[in-house]
């Protein structure tokens, strides 16, 4: 009998030990002082319990046997499924309403006076708002002359590459079967350096429905002129997301946009040159509500904090979207409850949320559709405050730990149970906190 608790010590070592060099790998201090106390407690623990009685030996194995057995029924049942509900818009939202939008429009000028003639009721937040230093501002409150050097270069570039998003296709169209054909562009853009690709049929609230920034005449109506969406997403890199909301993070942030941007770029540049149309939809140069057309192309679901949640890096992504004539292959979308579910029960994104602009509610009814609505004046109000794109609820939430076997683990539950969906939440609150510390950036980017 003594045995069996040394081969209980010795997992214990394993799978602690484990978690522990993965948490120092990550960076996670309070994880890993947890999980090295758990796995050197906890092999102290099992060898003491052989200096127990046969008798009370027998009957801890047998509860402990009986534990598992329980944890280990509870998680493999298909419990907690719940309803996604309607959560398709009826209507097409305006692109001037949104704050990036809004903060672009110049005191005074024509565009300026005719939105507030349109919106009277957004003037004077917005007017405040203006009164702050602004993204990258080195008046900010976490303005950093050095490292905001890199997010000005890359918005700088991306707006280069806002020039190149559209262009008239050949004149020779290259045909293959719609299953090659899809297969190839998918392959290009995972060539290109996409993580995730989807496509979708383009549907009328994929678009937005007036232009508020970008080329073209501002207030325009949009129209809807190409039938297929290929969506896809990069990677933020882990490190750099978890220094939010100070400089690094906003590097990342505007790091991934160029090359979600430049994937975008090719990948419509080549479809024109099979001779069909297609337009890139970049940052600052969108037609399309970008989650909305990746969920449904089946690359994941919207979450607590409005942002798309995906089964391996959750919101820790920035999205590209090209807009095509090319008929291709459509993927299904993923209707992914387990995701709603783990949004509903965690509330660790809006607990974090420095300016309180995610909801601690259930997703509501509005306008017809079942979701969670964010406060964007007071979120957007922040960064203008602090100097950049803040990024904390992206940082603290748990789908957004790294791609790794510890975490690949509990997702493959998560996806299959509530049972398991809890317990993750409560694991999560354990060894990483309720409110987590931003931890350091790499090395090079501490300075002053």
């Amino acid at each position: 009998m003594n045995f069996v608790f040394l081969i209980l010590a010795a997992i214990n070592l394993l799978i602690s030990g484990g978690f522990a060099l993965f948490s120092y790998w990550e960076k996670e201090r309070r994880a890993f002082r947890i999980s090295t106390i758990i796995a050197i407690g906890g092999m102290l623990a099992f060898v003491l319990l052989t200096l127990l009685s046969q008798e009370a030996k027998l009957i801890l194995l047998s509860l402990i046997g009986a534990g598992l057995l329980l944890i280990l029924a509870l998680s493999l049942l298909p419990m907690g499924k719940i309803e996604i509900g309607n959560d398709t818009p009826k209507t097409r939202f305006d692109e001037r309403d949104i704050m990036f939008a809004r903060a672009r429009l110049q005191p005074g000028s024509d565009n300026y006076q005719a939105y507030y003639e349109m919106r009277p009721e957004n003037k004077k937040f917005d007017d405040h708002t203006r009164t702050k230093p602004g993204l990258l501002s080195p008046r900010s409150k976490l303005a950093n002359e050095v490292l905001f050097t890199s997010p000005e270069a890359s918005f700088t570039f991306t707006e280069i590459m806002g020039e190149m998003v559209a262009g008239k296709p050949v004149e020779n169209k290259i045909v293959l079967p719609r299953d090659k054909m899809t297969a190839f562009i998918k392959g290009l853009a995972g060539y290109y350096g996409a993580l995730e690709v989807g496509v979708t049929r383009m549907r009328p609230y994929h678009l937005y429905s007036h232009i508020g920034r970008g080329p073209g005449t501002y207030g325009a109506e949009i129209p809807i002129e190409h039938e297929f969406a290929i969506a896809f997403t990069v990677e933020m890199d882990h490190e750099m997301v978890g220094a939010n909301p100070t400089a690094p993070g906003v590097m990342e942030s505007a790091r991934q946009y160029v090359e979600a941007g430049r994937v975008a770029v090719q990948l419509a540049e080549a479809i024109r040159r099979l001779g069909y149309e297609a337009r890139a939809h970049i940052d600052g140069n969108y037609r399309v509500i970008a989650p909305l057309v990746a969920r449904d192309a089946g690359l994941g679901e919207i979450g607590r904090m409005g942002l798309l949640m995906t089964p391996r890096q959750g919101p820790r992504v920035r999205l590209g979207v090209v807009t095509t004539t090319l008929e291709l292959l459509e993927d299904e979308r993923l209707l992914d409850e387990a995701v709603i579910d783990f949004c509903t029960i965690c509330k660790k994104c809006a607990e974090n949320c420095p300016s309180k602009s995610i909801p601690f509610e259930p997703r509501q009814d509005i306008d017809g559709v079942l979701r969670w609505q964010i406060n964007p004046e007071t979120c957007f109000l922040y960064w203008n405050v602090i100097g950049t794109d803040c990024g904390i609820c992206m940082a603290v939430c748990p789908y957004s730990h790294p791609d790794t076997l510890p975490h690949n683990m509990l997702r493959w539950g998560i996806a299959r149970s509530s049972f398991v969906r809890r317990g993750a939440l409560w694991l999560d609150d354990v060894f990483y906190g309720k409110q987590p510390e931003p931890r350091d950036p790499p090395e090079w980017t501490q300075v002053p």
